[in-house]
């Protein structure tokens, strides 16, 4: 069976294919994009119906404004402007906010050492929070990210869960490198609060 010659295309020539009226270019596009941008929503909203409401809404966005395109214009970045805009809206519809007190842990290793949260994110690697080991571990460090307030938690997620740069969350974001770094920043620096105020995981 010959393999669909659009499967090799970039994400732009796929968007560019649609828009000259190939519309097996979009299915294309929305398969690509189906585990990591529901991935991506679903950490945001922590809610899998929700999630699933949000990606098929941006894809349907992304459909309607397809027309606006310009040829060559980076589309992941654009993809997840709009899912971030659909996942705020969403948020707002059903009321709910994200709260800025935290309740994560410290961890106490074998030996003695303690391992704060800072260390667990800031680990050296393409993705430092995908290398945190052990079930117990990982739902900690995701209650901790997920009670960070909206803003902050948007780019702790985009940068370590979704492995963005910092040139593609100030896009998705309209908002400039610097402020994303400083976010990123603020929101260590709550998760670091949290995970040294509360019992360790050795605790009962």
């Amino acid at each position: 069976m010959q393999a669909d010659p659009l499967t090799s295309c970039s994400d732009e020539e796929l968007l560019t294919q649609f828009c000259l009226g190939q519309t097996e270019a979009f299915g294309v596009l929305v398969k690509r994009y189906e585990r990591e941008l529901y991935g991506y929503l679903q950490r945001y909203l922590g809610d899998r119906n929700l999630a699933d409401d949000v990606f098929q809404n941006t894809f349907l966005q992304l459909y309607t404004k397809s027309g606006k395109y310009e040829a060559g214009r980076p589309v992941r970045p654009w993809l997840y402007t709009i899912a971030t805009h659909q996942a705020i809206d969403a948020l707002r519809r059903n009321g709910r906010h994200q709260a800025i007190s935290l309740d994560a842990g410290r961890e106490e290793l074998p030996d003695g050492d303690v391992r704060t949260l800072i260390d667990l994110v800031e680990a050296r690697g393409p993705s430092p929070l995908a290398q945190v080991q052990g079930d117990e571990r990982r739902e900690k460090v995701r209650a901790s990210v997920d009670r960070l307030p909206d803003f902050l938690k948007q780019v702790v997620v985009l940068a370590y869960y979704q492995g963005l740069k910092y040139r593609e969350i100030a896009d998705i974001l309209d908002i400039p490198v610097g402020t994303v770094k400083s976010r990123l920043h603020a929101a260590l620096v709550k998760l670091q609060d949290a995970w040294s105020a509360s019992p360790s995981l050795g605790e009962v």
